[in-house]
């Protein structure tokens, strides 16, 4: 196995953006090689197989997807109300639009995970840590609402991404971010 960092982490970005693009049946070695403007055969120097692509692939989309750690910070400084839970909803739904590579990807992983049960498990592993981390701060940081409301808010917020993001004529005669709004509004107690 090939060990240069930069290029691994160059060639799963490239995988992303072709499981974005092409979907998991077009994730191949070729694919990704091309896509990174590498020399054919690269890919496979790097990952033993495809379901070591598609694990790799899924560790980097959540980091991609991450918010910086110091503006995390700062927008938890805020007062812990209900309007402070819009502007991070908000906030959320700015980020994975600027991140929609990684957030198409993520979905075709998904769809993926149903016919691979060893990349069903590293998702679940990662999206269920993600989730409970998520939780754990809501709990912890006084923002209105209770661990269910929090869940609730999270569903909401999945289903109106995937909606905005694979049919966006869906929801073209609404203005997101009165969506986010109103849905944390209905969601969230006030505090």
């Amino acid at each position: 196995m090939a060990r240069n960092p930069e290029r691994r982490i160059a060639l799963v970005d490239a995988a992303i953006e072709v499981l974005a693009r092409e979907g998991a049946r077009g994730l191949t070695f070729r694919a990704v090689d091309i896509e990174a403007g590498v020399p054919t055969g690269t890919a496979s120097n790097y990952f033993a197989n495809r379901d070591d692509l598609f694990t790799q692939a899924g560790a980097r989309i959540h980091v991609r997807m991450a918010p910086d750690p110091a503006d995390a910070d700062a927008a938890m400084r805020q007062s812990p109300t209900r309007g402070l839970y819009v502007d991070l909803m908000r906030w959320l739904l700015r980020r994975m639009t600027a991140e929609r590579t990684g957030y198409l990807a993520l979905l075709e992983m998904r769809l993926e995970a149903t016919r691979r049960p060893t990349l069903a498990a590293e998702l679940n592993k990662a999206v269920r840590a993600e989730l409970d981390a998520n939780r754990l701060l809501h709990l912890g940081s006084g923002l209105p609402g209770d661990a269910d409301a929090f869940l609730t808010l999270y569903l909401a917020m999945t289903g109106l991404m995937l909606e905005h993001f694979t049919l966006p004529g869906v929801l073209a005669d609404r203005e997101l971010d009165q969506l986010v709004e109103t849905m944390v509004n209905r969601i969230i107690p006030e505090s």
